[in-house]
């Protein structure tokens, strides 16, 4: 009898498009694959904010699904990337509203794990953890795995 997806555990990973949010997406599919759960790449998308001679004025509306459609765009191409070698495992993406850590805070309820690089994009690259992740470390719903990357 085939498991449903819901039965087995759910690994939540963070992605960015950094070089760390890959090593960790790749981390979580091969550990997937080693415990029989399934993996959820998240990424988290924002409105920017545009400061002009009235203040903060928000984009249109227009912009709000272009930003969506590029943070899919993202996260499934990485994960396109980390299932190659590793097809069996089911993999699937999630591109949802807000900022990283309060997206992954979401995500993380009922995982049986979270897994984050260290550092994003965003930051100073001497930092030993990032906000997102430091955060995510402090609030998540399940146990944190940070992945400090090959590059740091």
């Amino acid at each position: 009898m085939a498991e449903r997806q819901s039965e087995r555990e759910r690994i939540v990973v963070g992605v960015d498009g950094s070089e760390g949010s890959k090593q960790a997406l790749n981390w979580a599919v091969r550990q997937a694959e080693l415990t029989g759960g399934w993996v959820e790449a998240v990424i988290a998308w924002d409105v920017p904010q545009f400061h002009g001679a009235l203040g903060w004025m928000p984009p249109s509306s227009s912009d709000e699904a272009a930003l969506e459609g590029r943070a899919q765009s993202e996260v499934t191409s990485a994960v396109e990337e980390a299932v190659a070698a590793h097809p069996t495992v089911q993999v699937s993406t999630v591109a949802r509203y807000g900022t990283p850590a309060s997206v992954l805070l979401e995500a993380s309820r009922d995982a049986a794990l979270l897994v984050v690089g260290s550092r994003g994009l965003g930051g100073f690259k001497g930092l030993l953890l990032g906000s997102v992740a430091q955060h995510c470390v402090q609030h998540a719903h399940c146990p944190v795995l940070v992945l400090r990357g090959l590059e740091e």
